[in-house]
């Protein structure tokens, strides 16, 4: 058997089982956005922003509607967004301002574990269990950027001090039809329009 054989033999080896590693956790692009549909990007959409149409969508102008009859005060809103494998807690806004203009964001724990501190396998629930949830979190942005390696993405630092359940069922984050898979990124991370 000559050198050149067992290379190629080898490569034939190495080859399907690196394809396997590297196509675990997918950042979603136009054709496969949200899930492996590019139907998750409505027309006039670019990968990473929300278009006008999302933004006008009558049920996102309702609900945008109640969120500026949120009451001011010294704290935010977050709703948990998990993807497998990322270390990204999800988003969090100023009360009384939409969606569209919340940051992802990674929580430091130095005063408060964040809400889904369990074990990430095992248990009756695991990290992440609370996907979506809406919570009334008060903290600050500490001003630093924070890069999770598994997403690749550098975002801000949040640090929570107390945090209260508000929905554990809260509905559409950014827009009704939008689709979320645990091993795809986040569509929107976070270039909304105006920012």
């Amino acid at each position: 058997m000559t050198i050149h054989s067992i290379l190629n033999r080898l490569l034939l080896l190495v080859v399907p089982l690196l394809a396997a590693l590297f196509t675990s956790c997918s950042t979603v692009g136009p054709s496969t956005a949200g899930g492996g549909s590019s139907a998750a990007y409505p027309v006039g959409s670019v990968q990473g922003r929300i278009a006008a149409s999302q933004l006008n969508n009558p049920q996102v102008r309702a609900r945008d509607a109640l969120i500026a009859a949120e009451p001011p005060g010294n704290y935010f809103i977050g709703r948990r967004w998990w993807t497998d494998g990322t270390r990204f807690w999800g988003y969090v806004r100023e009360p009384g301002k939409p969606w569209s203009t919340a940051r992802l964001v990674i929580m430091n724990e130095g005063i408060i574990k964040q809400p889904d501190r369990l074990p990430e396998e095992g248990g009756t629930q695991v990290h992440g269990y609370d996907h979506n949830y809406e919570y009334r979190l008060w903290g600050s942005f500490t001003g630093k950027k924070i890069y999770d390696p598994n997403s690749n993405f550098v975002i801000p630092e949040f640090r929570a001090s107390k945090y209260e359940v508000i929905s554990t069922d809260p509905g559409f984050l950014f827009y009704p039809s939008e689709k979320y898979n645990p091993r795809y990124l986040p569509e929107v991370h976070p270039a909304f329009p105006g920012s």
